[in-house]
């Protein structure tokens, strides 16, 4: 039990720190930051009306009221299901400490986003960095299969559930750069951002649930306990 807490501990200090490494290259404008006006001009340049309505679509999802609608349902079908209340709240605090990352952040780093004249759809003014899609979708996404592992479903679905985790967290940051939003490393900062987060709160729940484990070590096969 205690390597798997040192083990989360180390991950979200590395996610941290590369953040933080991040962040400083786009508030200087070097490092992986001064690659971004070439990567928008290459996803503005092969831009075709199939892949802006895929690109509009998962973006749609990554909306804020979209979002949190759809953790409001999840939570409540969760504690429909398994009668408790411990992993709706999990899912619900992990996206509200999402939200309040991504506005902390961004006001911190205070960066601007890409020309108006990118943007295919409602132009936005806040700040960019990180980007808030990819870093929400990201979380509930990771959620979602991370809840997964913990019912009684067949292995082969909880790989599939969470491959499909990573794809649709892979879609919705470069939907946000093809429809010009942000800049490619926004939407890197949004994903490590995200991966720590869960990193950090996969690693509070695992001590949690240690502390207040069943003396008798068993789980109710299908019962969301995490």
């Amino acid at each position: 039990m205690v390597p798997r807490a040192v083990a989360g501990l180390l991950l979200t200090a590395l996610g941290t720190f590369a953040f933080v490494v991040q962040a400083d290259a786009a508030v200087e404008g070097d490092g992986l930051a001064a690659f971004d006006p070439r990567l928008t001009a290459n996803f503005v340049a092969h831009r075709t009306d199939v892949l802006s309505f895929f690109a509009r679509a998962i973006t749609f999802v990554g909306q804020v009221p979209v979002l949190t609608a759809l953790t409001v349902v999840v939570a409540a079908l969760i504690r429909l299901r398994t009668h408790r209340w411990r992993p709706a709240v999990v899912i619900a605090a992990g996206m509200a400490g999402a939200a309040i990352l991504t506005y902390v952040l961004k006001v911190l780093i205070g960066r601007h986003r890409p020309a108006a004249h990118l943007v295919i759809g409602t132009i936005d003014t806040g700040f960019s960095f990180p980007s808030g899609h990819s870093l929400s979708g990201t979380v509930f996404f990771g959620l979602l299969a991370g809840l997964l592992w913990y019912t009684g479903v067949s292995r082969a679905w909880k790989i599939a559930g969470t491959a499909l985790a990573v794809v649709l967290s892979i879609a919705m940051g470069l939907s946000r750069v093809y429809l010009g939003y942000h800049w490619a490393t926004d939407v890197l900062a949004g994903w490590t951002v995200a991966v720590t987060w869960l990193c950090l709160l996969a690693t509070v729940v695992h001590l949690l649930s240690s502390w207040r484990a069943d003396p008798s070590g068993s789980r109710a096969r299908g019962e969301l306990t995490p």
